[in-house]
């Protein structure tokens, strides 16, 4: 394909196939690229589901829960609110890089596609394997499980303390509690809804959004005309530092900056479905853009809300601080409201990442680097069928075994250091392709981009600092990379007749 790029030119064969892939992906049919062909994304995503997209893998059950952590090291409104901000422009950089690799591959795989891009195929698979096993899988278990607890809140029976069955010596070595089913069933469930097309997936996680964000947005409203406040009564509360200065303000607030940059993970899920996205050089930018930047206002809005309602030193240490916080606006009542929005918040997290996630791997797979059936598209529905079991299959079991979480934190440092790659690849990718088609440049380059990669790797180093054991674990776990990618190249042969991978290369090698 190379060549061809070469003597047709890079610009005008990129815009020429887009156009191409959006008529066909809008004639009727399931495969939709003629009779007996393999069946091909469907480019259905809208900016509204676009940007939903962004907004749904990101707001989960975070913003009700890490405010009360973050002011016992940070313990300042002001220093809240300006932490949270942040987090949020660190993210928007973030946006505003992906977009522009996003319209030069518009194709399923996200980062994965733009770290083998420009750095090759093994770093590529490194990212994908450490987001499969790891990062994905724990996160997916992690939010069913998150789910099923604030679910148990409401339904006693299903919770995590309601054991089911267990054996071993004196029935302790292995139990299985009812919430741990209500996750796996969870998890089931989503997966088998998102196997029937990207239309119904848009659909159902649009909804979702909506039914998670609307309560927010009136539970702030609401909060900030009627309720009752006992916090923040003027600007000189919020200029306070409470009492730290120089390297100690510096810290805490580098600490604070790690549980925020969490809470807004996910935020790059638009880009790992690119590939479904029409008209992706406008929808793709504008909708990681206004996703992040709604996310951004929602989650400082709510901050606002939680330091007038309650004084900061009693929110401080707090866990479930948006109980905490309604509680004290609107009384005791609303603890069981607040429950449910946080179960149903984080069920819809949870299905915008189980869509999410798929792609990546089947990316790999049409590279030859992953199980060869997740490469593979439902001959009616045009989704990664097999890549979306998969992915449920490892979630479930991770879910029941119960070691989710160790795995997540072992691991999830090593995002940090894949979203600074990513970055930097943009400046690779400029000077090494610079023919190559960009129909969005990210605004502020080099600054913005460069700011990104910079906070990224401060927060990794922050992370490693602070949690050294785990950090050197997790770089064990993703060193097994290494040897996989080895054996899997070796022993992937793609056949005859298949094709290239799905995934252009524009001649970077």
């Amino acid at each position: 394909m190379g060549n061809v790029l070469y003597m047709t030119g890079e610009r005008g064969y990129h815009e020429r196939t887009v156009i191409e892939e959006t008529k066909r992906d809008e004639s009727p049919g399931p495969a939709a690229s003629g009779a007996g062909a393999e069946p091909r994304f469907a480019r259905r995503l809208g900016l509204l589901d676009t940007a939903l997209l962004v907004i749904g893998a990101v707001v989960g059950s975070g913003i009700f829960l890490t405010s009360g952590h973050i002011l016992r090291v940070l313990p300042s409104p002001g220093l809240l609110l300006l932490v949270w901000l942040a987090g949020g422009l660190i993210t928007i950089c973030g946006a505003l890089s992906f977009a522009e690799l996003g319209g030069m591959f518009p194709e399923a795989g996200g980062p994965y596609l733009y770290i083998r891009e420009a750095y090759g195929p093994a770093a590529g698979f490194l990212f994908g394997w450490a987001f499969f096993w790891f990062i994905m899988g724990g996160g997916l278990a992690a939010l069913a499980v998150g789910f099923a607890e604030f679910l148990g809140t409401l339904f006693p029976a299903l919770s995590m303390e309601a054991v089911v069955f267990s054996f071993g010596p004196g029935g302790r070595e292995f139990a299985v509690s009812a919430g741990q089913i209500v996750a796996a069933a969870a998890i089931l469930f989503l997966t088998g809804v998102n196997t029937r097309g990207i239309q119904t997936s848009a659909a159902v996680q649009n909804v979702l959004t909506f039914l998670r964000v609307g309560p927010v947005l009136a539970l702030v409203v609401v909060g900030l005309v009627i309720g009752k406040k006992s916090g923040v009564t003027g600007f000189g509360d919020l200029l306070t530092t409470g009492g730290l200065g120089g390297a100690g303000l510096v810290k805490a607030f580098g600490l604070a900056l790690v549980a925020v940059f969490w809470t807004y993970d996910g935020w790059y899920a638009a880009s790992c479905t690119a590939g479904e996205v029409r008209n992706p050089a406008r929808n793709l930018t504008l909708g990681l853009l206004l996703g992040t930047l709604a996310v951004t206002v929602l989650y400082t809005a709510v901050n606002v809300v939680y330091i007038l309602a309650v004084p900061v030193k009693d929110l401080a240490g707090v866990t479930r601080v948006a109980e905490v916080a309604g509680t004290a606006l609107f009384g005791p009542g609303t603890a069981s409201f607040l429950a449910a929005l946080i179960a149903v918040s984080v069920f819809g997290c949870l299905d915008a990442n189980i869509i999410m996630g798929p792609r990546v791997y089947f990316a790999m797979a049409r590279d030859g680097c992953f199980f060869r059936g997740m490469g593979r598209l439902g001959a009616r529905s045009r989704v990664p069928v097999r890549a979306l079991w998969g992915q449920a299959a490892w979630s479930v079991v991770l879910c029941l075994w119960g070691t989710y979480r160790s795995l997540y934190e072992y691991m999830v440092f090593a995002l940090l250091l894949f979203f600074a790659a990513t970055g930097m690849a943009l400046f690779r990718l400029r000077r090494r392709k610079p023919l190559a088609p960009r129909p969005y440049r990210a605004w502020g380059y080099p600054v913005i981009p460069a700011f990104f990669v910079f906070a990224s790797l401060g927060v990794f180093l922050n992370t490693v600092a602070s949690s050294p054991v785990k950090s050197l674990v997790g770089l064990g776990l993703l060193a097994l990379g290494g040897p996989a990618y080895l054996i899997w190249r070796k022993r992937t042969v793609r056949p005859e007749g298949t094709g290239a991978p799905l995934s252009r290369n524009f001649g970077v090698k």
